[in-house]
């Protein structure tokens, strides 16, 4: 028997999504957060979680100034992704390079993926985005802002004028929104129909429970919904924030935290010859450098891992921010390998 010949094609020239552990003394590659929590209380093992999340979507809805039934509960972002591609279909359209789960999915569910380069400010090119949502007419529309891997916010003025034009649902997808300053697209959600936000808790300090949120018109939710799966979100990870977000001064602590350590990071590394840090509105710093192939292994030599994104643009990585004293090591381990 040739597995092979089983699997769908769509799926034979899929490339897995790597998220691999590499043994080091300070991981800074995944854009986690630093400060978590470690809360845990009573919890039925014997009973399914509430399916419907009813405690937390209350929560998160009251925090996001919506209803409830605004909110779709999802087993982190990548779920409530997946959920939307199956409920309305393809084409698919993104700006590249990008959170690379968008392409994947919908590779993986043999929908068509429509990809368009950002400009040279890895801002949205509306002269090339604006004549294919003419003419390829998407159903979905991804724009993740601020942007993995590149840590800036888009235009706001173009989002809202992508929105404007498309027929498809857009999503904006705000799951570094906590560490920027910039205008979040939450409060006009009443005013466009096809507008939907994702947010998550997972770069925030939570990133274990895998926890992420849609938020859209009743009638968006009530249709995605139905091809959520059922207990999605399990019972430890709707108690646990459920409670973190009843206390919230740890969780603002650690988000002012990470912003103050990513300006100190980013002056010392805009002192650094070869080194280009672009500007950020996340909690990780994507930055230019030449040989970034070498640099990256010879600071994983010293015991640093960060994200080697040479594959989304040439000569770039991306370092999450850490802890004061985990910054201050890869910043000195940074200068010797330089």
């Amino acid at each position: 028997m040739d597995i092979n010949k089983l699997v769908k094609p769509n799926i034979r020239s899929l490339r897995a999504y790597q998220a691999e552990e590499v043994p080091c003394k300070v991981k800074l590659d995944a854009n986690e957060s630093p400060y978590g929590t470690t809360v845990l209380k009573s919890i039925e093992t014997n009973k399914y979680p509430d399916p419907e999340a009813k405690a937390l979507r209350k929560l998160f809805a009251r925090d996001c100034k919506v209803k409830a039934e605004n909110v779709l509960h999802g087993n982190g972002s990548d779920e409530l992704i997946s959920c939307l591609i199956t409920t309305f279909g393809g084409p698919v359209l993104y700006p590249v390079p990008t959170f690379s789960m968008y392409g994947i999915i919908a590779q993986a569910q043999g929908e068509k993926k429509i990809e368009v380069p950002l400009d040279k400010h890895f801002d949205i090119d509306l002269g090339k985005m604006l004549p294919l949502i003419k003419s390829r007419n998407p159903k979905l529309i991804f724009l993740s802002s601020p942007n993995n891997p590149t840590g800036n916010c888009y235009s706001s003025d173009r989002i809202i004028k992508i929105i404007k034009q498309s027929k498809g649902l857009v999503i904006v997808d705000e799951a570094y929104q906590a560490f920027s300053g910039k205008n979040e697209f939450l409060p006009l959600l009443k005013k466009y129909r096809n507008l939907v936000v994702l947010r998550t808790l997972s770069k925030v300090g939570m990133a274990a429970l895998r926890t992420g949120f849609m938020i859209a018109g009743k009638e968006v939710v009530d249709e995605v919904n139905k091809v959520r799966l059922p207990f999605n979100v399990n019972s430890l990870s709707q108690k646990v924030a459920v409670d973190t977000l009843q206390k919230k001064a740890q969780l603002r602590s650690g988000i002012r935290s990470i912003i103050s350590e990513r300006k100190k990071t980013m002056k010392e590394m805009i002192k650094m010859d070869r080194v280009g840090p672009y500007p950020s509105d996340a909690n990780f710093i994507f930055f230019k450098v030449d040989g970034a192939g070498s640099i990256f292994k010879k600071l994983l030599s010293k015991g640093v891992l960060v994200r080697n994104m040479t594959g989304a643009v040439e000569n770039c990585l991306r370092v999450t921010i850490g802890t004061p004293k985990e910054n201050a090591f890869f910043l000195k381990s940074l200068k010797q390998v330089l």
